[in-house]
């Protein structure tokens, strides 16, 4: 079930938010060829602790299996839930910093995708169309819409410029938890799906991958990278959608 937030509640959605897009903003600024992914890690929750919340992702998951650090670093062929560690950035590469967190019982949840150094001019197109599959389906994301509209828009962008979605993980609601109702797929049909209304907070991430949509998990149990091991990029923004349209959360606001 979809619930709807109040004004009041998105207020501290927002503000979750902000601490979110702000530490994202920090991790790519020290992006660079030689650092480890473990040292992005650490700048991040040194960050969002700082500004008084808690990395949303440290203890996510199962018993036995829960992840362990603040922020997922998943690089080339990893589509998502890269986990840090002593890999070195190397140039030519790319990397994706996923970052969710949690203020207060209230969640922001977003991530972008940059090159390390000079990147192949292909590999820069990839890029481009997932960041821009992401605002197109932004621009669907008003009352009146349904989910099937934001789903094909981020989809017609992407198989568009011959790459492909990934199918087996998607967008969700944000808001009291990291993940809740309903589910976007990056990939459907318009005018299909729940209608879209006032006070609901989505997070909306398109991942892309230059070869097949396929993908597998890696024997950590939490690693997820193509099938085919072509390399893939994924954009997120968390919004609200307003009376008027919506609202992006994660801007890093100053």
């Amino acid at each position: 079930m979809v619930i709807l937030k109040s004004p009041e509640e998105i207020k501290y959605i927002k503000e979750s938010c902000k601490v979110a897009a702000r530490a994202l903003k920090k991790v790519l600024e020290n992006v660079k060829v030689g650092i480890t992914t473990l040292e992005l890690d650490k700048i991040a929750e040194c960050y969002v602790i700082k500004y008084g919340a808690k990395p949303a992702f440290k203890g996510y998951g199962i018993e036995g299996n829960k992840f362990q650090h603040s922020i997922c670093v998943s690089i080339n062929e990893e589509v998502v839930h890269g986990i840090p560690g002593k890999r070195r950035l190397k140039e030519g590469d790319i990397v994706s910093i996923d970052i969710g967190t949690n203020l207060q019982g209230y969640f922001g949840d977003t991530a972008a995708t940059v090159p390390v150094g000079k990147i192949d001019s292909k590999v820069k197109k990839l890029l481009e169309v997932t960041k821009k599959s992401l605002f197109k389906g932004i621009e669907k994301a008003r009352p009146g819409n349904r989910l099937g509209d934001i789903s094909f828009a981020i989809q017609e962008v992407v198989e568009e410029a011959n790459f492909s979605v990934v199918r087996e993980y998607v967008g969700h609601g944000v808001g009291c938890y990291l993940h809740e109702e309903p589910q976007i797929p990056n990939y459907g049909i318009p005018h299909t799906g729940i209608i879209l209304e006032e006070g609901m907070i989505l997070a909306l991430e398109p991942m892309v991958n230059m070869g097949d949509h396929k993908t597998e998990i890696c024997s950590n149990g939490w690693t997820v990278v193509t099938e085919d091991r072509s390399w893939s990029a994924h954009f997120e923004h968390t919004i609200a959608i307003t009376a008027s349209g919506n609202e992006i959360l994660t801007i890093p606001f100053k």
